[in-house]
């Protein structure tokens, strides 16, 4: 079988989700890296013989990514593919294509924007959590530095994702609250890349404990001020892995 065939002899009802999303994922990183370029004009005939699966799971996959502002079908024409600035950069999906495809100038967007965002949304979460968000927070707090101290870098991301989307839930705003699933694919993203240490900064882990005490305290200067630290050293760290990457490719 080639390497762009997926679906084999049969397409039963038992892996229909899988080779829904292995094509949904296999289109998706094929246009994140340009080898389906912007303009490209595609039929959903070509597409399924191209990566030799039924028309009717093409056609299921090219809702899911036309839906991502990735595909815009003109009639009688077929699709076109769209540059990046019209996808939806934002959407979970998107991002771990281009942690996938492009994974250095993926990081440090996505860290610019944690440094904006996260600072501000622990300070709400100062002000505003709930008694019992304030207690998950510090417990996640926890569960960071004993994995963190064991090396065990599965329980670490759990608990780290974990930690980072409770903050962002925890000031009732809805909009920071959106950004956990984003957070979730940044995460785990720098860990699938290798680019997370087994054993975490010490400091870094304390800024984490030092976040959770303030926003169970009500601090939230203190809290702001100690998430600046974590996702600055983030920055810090990751410097090295985009220090080559230009910000306007092709100027």
């Amino acid at each position: 079988m080639s390497d762009q065939s997926m679906a084999g002899r049969s397409e039963d009802p038992t892996n229909r989700s899988n080779l829904h999303e292995r094509l949904r994922d296999r289109i998706g990183q094929d246009i994140v890296a340009g080898r389906l370029a912007p303009g490209t004009i595609i039929k959903a005939e070509e597409l399924r013989t191209r990566y030799d699966v039924s028309l009717s799971v093409v056609r299921e996959v090219v809702r899911v990514i036309e839906s991502l502002g990735m595909l815009r079908p003109i009639r009688r024409v077929g699709l076109v593919v769209l540059a990046m600035d019209e996808w939806t950069l934002l959407d979970p999906l998107v991002i771990r294509w281009r942690m996938t495809e492009a994974p250095a100038r993926q990081l440090r967007s996505l860290t610019e924007l944690r440094v904006a965002i996260e600072p501000e949304a622990a300070g709400l979460a100062a002000q505003h959590a709930p008694a019992e968000a304030a207690e998950e927070i510090m417990g996640l707090a926890a569960r960071m530095r004993s994995s963190g101290r064991k090396g065990d870098v599965e329980a670490f991301l759990t608990a780290d994702v974990a930690f980072h989307r409770a903050v962002l839930g925890a000031g009732g705003n809805e909009l920071f609250a959106a950004f956990d699933m984003v957070i979730g694919e940044i995460l785990s993203g720098r860990t699938g890349a290798g680019l997370m240490p087994q054993f975490p900064h010490p400091d870094a882990l304390q800024w984490h404990f030092d976040v959770a005490d303030a926003i169970g305290g009500q601090d939230p200067d203190r809290a702001k001020e100690a998430m600046f630290k974590i996702v600055a050293k983030t920055d810090e760290e990751m410097g090295g892995v985009w220090a080559d990457e230009p910000r306007h490719p092709g100027h």
